[in-house]
């Protein structure tokens, strides 16, 4: 590894992804993108400065910022609870160049709260209790740091862009996630999600690095609404990453 902790080299790396994400173009149906590794990166980088100490046993890869998570906070999968209490997290966060009507940024004033992220770090709170012990061993990430508005303030998600667009942001998210397990050295590389896998196996193959999934936490999804935790827990202990209770 270069010179520098970890932390610093995620700190380098999401600065760098950052800058690259912020040149693409992105056409209808995408009306607004939001990128909060711009305007809430003080949030970011005290993220990946406390916790992205490594190396990492396992690294969990969600798909991009929820709109009342990292959109609001910078945080992945950053709802406000999580954040602000468990995590500790208080940094300022400003507004993006453009801003959509439906879609405001509150930062940790946001009144809703992010299912998706509610039940993962909750799910992570009853397991390891601190933050601290959780981080200790494991970090999460998400694969792509944009997230895109219809002209409705509806919820894209990366898989729906036209594919050239998508082909291009895969391009650059590929190489970030490639750099952030070089430096984390992680044992398992887990998709939260579907996509996240998807992406996952393809950026981790000839690394020495094993790629698991597990279920997404969406509301979207019966059967995250049956009872993800159970569920999520299972998986891990199937793959053998995490031991039985």
């Amino acid at each position: 590894m270069s010179n520098g902790t970890s932390s610093d080299l995620l700190i380098q790396a999401a600065h760098e992804l950052s800058t690259k994400v912020d040149r693409l173009k992105f056409k209808s149906p995408v009306d607004h993108v939001y990128n909060p590794l711009a305007y809430a990166w003080p949030a970011h980088e005290e993220y990946l400065r406390r916790f992205g100490l490594g190396p990492k046993k396992v690294v969990f890869l969600g798909m991009n910022p929820g709109p009342f998570g990292m959109v609001q906070t910078g945080i992945p999968f950053g709802e406000i609870a999580a954040v602000r209490d468990w995590m500790r997290i208080k940094a300022p966060v400003e507004k993006p160049k453009k801003e959509h009507a439906k879609r405001p940024i509150l930062g940790l004033d946001c009144p809703r709260s992010e299912v998706s992220g509610a039940r993962l770090w909750k799910l992570f709170a009853d397991r390891f209790g601190s933050a601290e012990k959780f981080f200790k061993n494991h970090f999460v990430v998400n694969y792509c740091p944009l997230a895109f508005l219809a002209e409705s303030g509806a919820n894209l998600t990366p898989d729906k862009l036209p594919r050239a667009e998508g082909e291009r942001l895969c391009r650059i998210c590929d190489e970030h996630l490639h750099r952030v397990l070089e430096i984390l050295q992680p044992e398992w590389l887990v998709g939260v999600g579907a996509f996240a896998a998807e992406r996952a196996a393809l950026v981790a193959h000839g690394l020495p690095v094993k790629v698991g999934l597990i279920l997404h936490p969406s509301p979207a999804s019966p059967a995250a609404n049956r009872g993800w935790s159970e569920a999520a827990t299972k998986q891990l202990v199937d793959l053998k990453i995490w031991k039985p209770e």
